[in-house]
């Protein structure tokens, strides 16, 4: 018998939600961009989410597959629009990023349907990253402080649930039960029709 593959949800979550929440307390006015951010974005939310991308399809994971794989690149994009212009190439004007963050809140918002058929967690998760998308896009369209700095907070939300998510799979893993709940879907029951019940 073939020995199990191991779930490689986890460690891309909290390449995610580990990185998010960095990004937005910098969004939020607490800290400069700086190495510590970009190297995040590289490395950990970036590259690892990619691995972990590549570890779904491995596995037959489509929603995994596209998810993680484009986050990962969602994360090296976007440490390279903040780096290239230092390497002589023009940098993006707001409004154009205004584009670039609603594209990606438009493949989120798809994203978030395919969610509605897993854990209510996951759900919260692309849900509000849709929303994070928007309001970044807004933030650069408009210029406005405020919906950023509501954006940064969403963020930080946005962020911590998905660390949530990826230890509530770890642990209830671990343990083999539901330590931190994460909403499971209860399974339909089957409808069978009464011909075919008397029938039987």
């Amino acid at each position: 018998m073939s020995t199990p593959l191991a779930n490689p949800a986890p460690l891309g979550l909290m390449g995610f939600g580990m990185t998010t929440i960095l990004l937005n307390i910098h969004n939020a006015g607490f800290f400069p961009i700086d190495a510590m951010i970009l190297a995040m974005g590289i490395f950990y939310g970036g590259l690892g989410q990619v691995i972990v991308g590549i570890m779904c399809f491995m596995r037959g994971d489509t929603f995994g597959t596209t998810a993680f794989t484009s986050y990962g690149l969602f994360w090296l994009t976007l440490v390279g629009l903040i780096l290239m212009p230092n390497a002589g190439v023009a940098a993006s004007p707001a409004s154009f990023m205004g584009w670039y963050l609603a594209l990606w809140g438009v493949f989120t918002g798809f994203m978030f349907i395919g969610s509605l058929r897993y854990a209510r967690i996951k759900q919260f998760i692309f849900g509000s990253l849709t929303l994070l998308f928007f309001l970044l896009a807004a933030r650069d369209f408009t210029g406005s402080e405020l919906i950023g700095t509501i954006a940064a907070w969403e963020g930080i939300i946005c962020g911590a649930s998905a660390i949530y998510f990826a230890m509530a799979q770890v642990i209830n893993g671990e343990y083999g039960r539901t330590v931190l709940p994460i909403g499971e879907l209860k399974p339909k029951a089957t409808v069978v029709p009464v011909a075919e019940a008397k029938a039987a």
